[in-house]
């Protein structure tokens, strides 16, 4: 895959034009207060189609297979978040403080979904597991992601008080059970409108990015974030996902998974969600924090992409034993 196949992605293209718009036209004063309310709307509206289109059925399912969901849940917010961890311990030497705990919070993040479920499909994974995994992972991490970048050091100018709680019960949490609530109802418009669906998924994304992004232009990040600190952070970001991917394939092995199980925790365990980090960093930390701490992710989301689809590809050219003959899909996520 080369870098203009990558940013043939529509998300990939929306996440350049808001870093772009925030570093020329930067939000500021008033403005600033009106992006985040936009911002904020549009990530209670994304949390809302979430709970809509995850079926309930499908969450009861991935419970039931523990030995599957189970191992996947240590790995993404155990061993992943250990790792992120580590690499921001060891880049506080090197790298704004910011810019460091950014790889703290990359590591206490879940799975995407839809890259991680395409991508299963494209090895010819078990694409079922993976939804409900990637899915699951994701409902989880708005619960547990906190409290887990908090109990590894993790912290911030803002804090995590009664009032970031608050922020995270009303943006996120609240409106995905209002989805489930209403999922019987909305179903059908959910899934006559999917395509147009997407693109509020990525201007919610794109909006918190670019309020975070706007706080770390005022606060001169391209005057503290030099050549050298760049080269360093997509070092240890391509670290990072080197031990990701290697590391879920290897304990995909070690739990004994068939081949279809094993590329889904592949996916669903090196992936990690711009879509859940984005907003989730703009109600953590104060903007002129939030657009350094990102750094970490959106370069981690990018080179993700790079990589999933030689591998996913040369997952499905490989023989496997009693292969079930699963097609290959010719959409990309």
């Amino acid at each position: 895959m080369t870098f203009r196949t990558v940013f043939a992605d529509p998300m990939l293209r929306m996440l350049a034009a808001a870093i772009a718009l925030a570093a020329l036209l930067p939000a500021s004063g008033d403005a600033r207060g009106v992006a985040q309310t936009v911002a904020n709307a549009a990530i209670f509206t994304l949390f809302l189609l979430n709970g809509m289109r995850i079926a309930r059925r499908d969450i009861i399912a991935g419970f039931v297979n523990w030995r599957f969901l189970l191992p996947l849940v240590v790995w993404v917010f155990g061993a992943m978040a250990v790792m992120g961890a580590g690499l921001a311990s060891l880049a506080e030497g090197w790298l704004a403080p910011s810019v460091a705990l950014g790889f703290l919070y990359l590591g206490t993040l879940p799975s995407t979904v839809q890259s991680a479920t395409s991508y299963t499909a494209l090895a010819r994974g078990n694409v079922a597991l993976s939804v409900v995994g990637a899915a699951l992972l994701n409902i989880l991490g708005v619960f547990v992601t906190v409290p887990i970048f908090l109990a590894l050091g993790g912290s911030g100018s803002g804090g995590v008080g009664f009032e970031t709680i608050g922020k995270i019960m009303v943006l996120l949490i609240l409106p995905f059970a209002i989805g489930q609530a209403v999922q019987g109802l909305t179903g059908p418009f959910v899934a006559r409108h999917g395509l147009r669906i997407v693109w509020v998924d990525r201007f919610a994304i794109s909006a918190a990015i670019y309020v975070a992004f706007s706080g770390a232009v005022e606060q001169g990040i391209w005057s503290r974030v030099d050549g050298p600190d760049w080269a360093v952070i997509g070092l240890l970001v391509a670290v990072f996902l080197v031990a990701g991917n290697l590391g879920a394939w290897l304990a995909g092995g070690a739990l004994r998974l068939e081949r279809p199980e094993r590329t889904a925790f592949l996916f669903a365990g090196a992936q990690k969600s711009a879509a859940v980090g984005a907003p989730l960093a703009t109600i953590l930390f104060p903007p002129e924090e939030a657009g350094f701490i990102v750094i970490a992710l959106l370069l981690y989301h990018f080179f993700q992409l790079v990589v999933a689809a030689p591998i996913a590809t040369r997952l499905a050219q490989s023989p496997r034993p009693g292969d079930g003959g699963y097609s290959v899909p010719t959409t990309r996520s």
